[in-house]
């Protein structure tokens, strides 16, 4: 049955390239990660640092000769926060290897609401736009957060969408 995106994922991936967050996962204590301080404050746990710390030098031993890293990291969400501090990791324990860092941001249909749209709505609508107003507002700080943060950490920043906006209007 399937439950998850990964149950479609047919690639095998080697034990130690996977880290789950278990605080976050679908049926997990915590809900979402939505906040880029969420994530952030997921790599300031020692035990999570050295377990990463582990993976990471597991594959960075099997090399001969390593050149760098190259970072996928989602900038909307609270990945922003974990993707800043791995690069922080990385930028630390590496230094002179080259960081090139994909900041990635999903198409979203209805991401900016008009302030003006709020005067002229029903009451009832007002909750649900307040909501989504919310949600906007966090894309907005965790897509900021991330291209600072995950920028002074790579040697090459490029932000990535398939809108012309990064998310954000």
């Amino acid at each position: 049955s399937v439950r998850l995106w990964s149950d479609y994922l047919s690639v095998h991936l080697h034990p130690k390239s996977i880290y789950v967050i278990r605080q976050y996962m679908h049926d997990g204590e915590c809900g979402c990660l939505e906040a880029f301080g969420q994530g952030e404050s997921l790599l300031r746990d020692p035990s999570c640092v050295e377990e990463l710390e582990d993976r990471l030098h597991f594959y960075a031993e099997e090399c001969d000769h390593l050149q760098g890293f190259q970072v996928l990291c989602d900038l909307h969400d609270g990945f922003s926060g974990v993707g800043a501090k791995v690069t922080e990791l990385l930028y630390d324990e590496y230094s002179g290897k080259g960081i090139l860092t994909w900041g990635l941001t999903p198409v979203l249909s209805n991401v900016g609401v008009n302030h003006f749209l709020f005067a002229s709505l029903k009451f009832q609508r007002l909750d649900f736009l307040s909501q989504d107003y919310q949600k906007n507002f966090y894309r907005l700080m965790n897509t900021a957060l991330g291209i600072v943060h995950l920028s002074s950490h790579s040697s090459l920043f490029c932000p990535m969408s398939l809108s012309g906006s990064l998310g954000i209007k």
